[in-house]
Parts: structure tokens; C-alpha cells; sequence
């Protein structure tokens, strides 16, 4: 599989100069920033980046949740459960208590990591984004591993996958418009993000990828990571309308604003989308930014509202179901 990996990546036409590019020219940091800045201000970074107390949640029970209309349960930041009349879909599971290599880290937020492994019912696919610690984390892989049929992501990360043990027949690795079958009624398409990839120093050198997926007649996009570009647009006429996206509408900067969007883009990548409904992620669980913890949903709401864009603003854990009311309680304020 690594040899036949190692062919498919340098034949990709998104490969180029020894790691994968992104469409439009993107530098990790503004024109006007600099790296010093940044660690600067990381390191003094204000307290309101963090709520002051515990977060209210809801402990849904995922084993006896079934719907033939889909069902989203987030957990926080970029980690969601999906059900759709018996499939059973984890997104980016990052569950252990932070998002680093090291546990005292970019640690959660009190009362946002109520879920365990054990809570979930047997997985039919794993979908991963892309390879950074807020994304994939490989002890909650492991843990996983055996009550998981099928592993997606996209080209690259196939080889993290296989470092925690996971058969690398199980493993779906896609490039950027692959299309692959997933059962009879159900599709996932690898579409373009405009981001970056790497666990190390080392960067580019596996995909990073939003998803389609079509499932049992709906149409549900997963937004990984991603500055906005016109990819959105392409993606929706292409694609929309969906029934629901995803979108990281938190942990922005003006010193990158290209790998990550600000709220109000998050708001425009929708519309571009053409989507029935916004679920706001990348946000509410992890400190990976200097705005207020809570900044990110206001902002959104308030484009929401201007737009016209139909958003839902569940608690951590609080199921959202296609077709039925959407949660909209402003949780955060209390």
C-alpha cells in the first residue's frame, strides 16, 4: 500500500514541488505578519479565550439513536457524529482531552469532552480531513479501530492511519474530486479546502480535503479546514444544493487569514454552497486562536442574519435532525 500510496501521491495533479498545493497561492501568514508577532501573542494570550466555567452539554445516548432522516450530534470544535437510517458516520474525533502531541496542551474546555469512546455504536465510516492534531487523533483511532468497517480520508493521510495499526485494506485514501461508492445508496467526494497539512515541521505532505457526502438521497457537506476561495462556489454548483453544511467558522487571525476563515466568510462559503442549513464548527472546545472563546457564533449569527442563512446552534451533544426544528438556544451566554 506505501508504494502504491507514494505513486498515487506524485501522480496527483495537487502535488507539486514535493508536497500538495493548494489552488490559489496561499502563504501560511499575512503579507504584514511575522512569526515572532504570533508566538508573542500566543504565548500572552488573554483569558477570554477560554470560558470562565463549565459548559453545559447534553449526553446524548448515539446507540439508540435511529432516524431515516440525518441526525448530527457535534461534540465540539470539528468533531461530529452523523446517522442516516442505520449508517453510522464519526468525523474527525478528537476525544481525548486535547489537541496536541502533548497532554498539557490546547486541553479542552471544561464540560466539552463528555463523549467516550465506549458511548458510540459500531462505526461504518471514519472520515478524516486531514493529519493535524485537532483533526486526527490517533488514540482515539486506535481505540476505534475494531468496531470501524471503513476508514476515508484524504490521499496522504492513509499513512498516519496505518501507523496506529489500522488494516490498510479498511483505508479509502482520495484525491481532491475522487468520488468513491461506500455502500449502494451512499457516495463521499474528496472537494478542495484551501489549507495546509503536517504533524511536524515537515508540511504538504498529505492532502487536506473537505468532503460530499451522499447519502440515502441527501446531500451533507464536511468542511475540514478552510480559508475561503472560490472553491466554494465551484463545489456548490457542482454538488448543492446540500441539506446541511458544516463549516469552521472559529481559531481565526488576521495574521492567517488565508488557511482559516473569519466568521463572516463562513457565512458567505454557505451561501456559495447553496446549503438549507449551517452548523458553525471549529469552535467551543479548543483555544487554538487570541478571540474571545465565544466571538466566533456572534459573528456568525449576526452574517447569518444579514444573508439570510438558515443556522442551527446546538450545545455539545444536542442532536440536529434534518427536516425537524434546529436547536437555537444561545447556550454560550449562560
Amino acid at each position: 500500500m506505501a508504494k502504491n500510496r507514494a505513486q498515487r501521491i506524485v501522480r496527483s495533479p495537487n502535488y507539486k514541488q514535493g508536497s500538495f498545493q493548494n489552488i490559489s497561492l496561499t502563504p501560511v501568514m499575512a503579507e504584514n505578519a511575522n512569526y515572532y508577532k504570533v508566538l508573542k501573542e500566543a504565548i500572552r494570550r488573554p483569558g477570554s479565550v477560554r470560558p470562565s466555567k463549565k459548559l453545559p452539554s447534553i449526553k446524548t445516548d448515539l446507540r439508540s439513536i435511529h432516524s431515516e432522516k440525518p441526525v448530527i450530534v457535534w461534540f465540539g470544535h470539528s468533531s461530529y457524529f452523523i446517522h442516516v437510517a442505520g449508517t453510522n458516520i464519526l468525523v474527525d474525533p478528537v476525544l481525548s482531552g486535547h489537541a496536541s502531541p502533548f497532554k498539557f496542551m490546547v486541553k479542552a474546555f471544561d464540560g466539552t469532552d463528555i463523549y467516550e469512546t465506549e458511548d458510540f455504536p459500531p462505526i461504518d465510516i471514519m472520515l478524516i480531513t486531514h493529519n493535524h492534531y485537532d483533526h486526527l487523533d490517533k488514540k482515539i483511532m486506535q481505540k476505534m479501530m475494531p468496531a470501524t468497517k471503513a476508514f476515508y480520508t484524504s490521499l496522504g493521510v492513509g499513512e498516519d492511519l496505518e501507523k496506529c495499526g489500522i488494516d490498510p485494506e479498511a483505508i479509502h485514501e482520495l484525491d481532491w474530486w475522487e468520488t468513491v461508492t461506500a455502500s449502494d445508496d451512499t457516495k463521499i467526494t474528496a472537494t478542495p479546502a484551501r489549507h495546509f497539512s503536517g504533524r511536524g515541521l515537515k508540511r504538504g505532505g498529505s492532502l487536506w480535503s473537505s468532503f460530499v457526502l451522499q447519502i440515502k438521497g441527501y446531500k451533507i457537506y464536511i468542511g475540514g479546514d478552510s480559508g475561503y476561495d472560490e472553491h466554494f462556489k465551484k463545489i456548490g454548483e457542482k454538488f448543492g444544493p446540500f441539506d446541511i453544511a458544516m463549516l469552521e467558522c472559529g481559531q481565526y487571525n488576521p495574521a492567517w487569514p488565508y488557511i482559516h476563515m473569519m466568521p463572516e466568510q463562513t457565512v458567505q462559503a454557505a451561501v456559495d454552497l447553496h446549503t438549507r442549513l449551517l452548523l458553525p464548527v471549529h469552535w467551543g472546545k479548543f483555544a487554538l486562536a487570541n478571540h474571545p472563546w465565544n466571538e466566533p457564533i456572534e459573528r456568525a449569527l449576526k452574517a447569518a442574519g444579514e444573508k439570510h442563512i438558515n443556522i442551527t446552534t446546538p450545545k455539545i451533544g444536542e442532536p440536529v435532525v434534518i427536516g425537524e426544528e434546529y436547536p437555537k438556544s444561545e447556550w454560550w451566554k449562560v
